[in-house]
């Protein structure tokens, strides 16, 4: 279930921002979120809440007016990769734990984990797309791959 939050929140952020400021890294993080979040509970709760998301957006902003430029481009990748991760798990698709506050304090009991045959075609699908843009950015090249894991930073490859 991983692979269909990490792999297509990275390739849709490079392709919506194409910004090379970017940690990439932080927005796979920022993708799990959500599940990291709701995990012990079990089912789509706070992390799963456009509230929330944007509430750490918020922070993020706040948090850093007067700060450097890098430290802000930086954190905001966390609530980017989030609001990826709200739309990877379909958490609109669940009205009263997307909409939390506005539709009341209490969380249904939907069940954070899909059925086995969607959480075997969602990671295939989080696959095929990890391994299209590992030739996409170039990471077959040692290089390439040690300074997307120092600085979290892609480019993308000119054939």
């Amino acid at each position: 279930m991983l692979l269909w939050y990490l792999a297509p929140s990275i390739v849709a952020v490079h392709d919506i921002f194409r910004s090379r400021g970017l940690d990439y890294r932080l927005i796979a993080l920022g993708a799990l979120l959500p599940l990291l979040i709701d995990a012990p509970l079990g089912y789509f709760a706070y992390g799963h809440s456009l509230f929330v998301a944007v509430a750490a957006l918020g922070l993020v902003m706040a948090g850093t007016i007067g700060r450097s430029r890098l430290l802000r481009r930086r954190l905001i990748c966390l609530p980017i990769g989030w609001l990826c991760g709200l739309v990877l798990s379909g958490a609109f698709l669940h009205d009263v734990s997307f909409l939390w506050p506005l539709l009341g304090s209490d969380f249904p009991d939907d069940s954070l984990i899909p059925p086995i045959t969607i959480l075997v075609l969602l990671d295939a699908a989080g696959l095929a797309v990890g391994v299209w843009a590992w030739g996409r950015f170039g990471l077959r090249d040692p290089a390439t791959r040690g300074a997307f894991f120092r600085n979290g930073r892609l480019k993308e490859q000119v054939s």
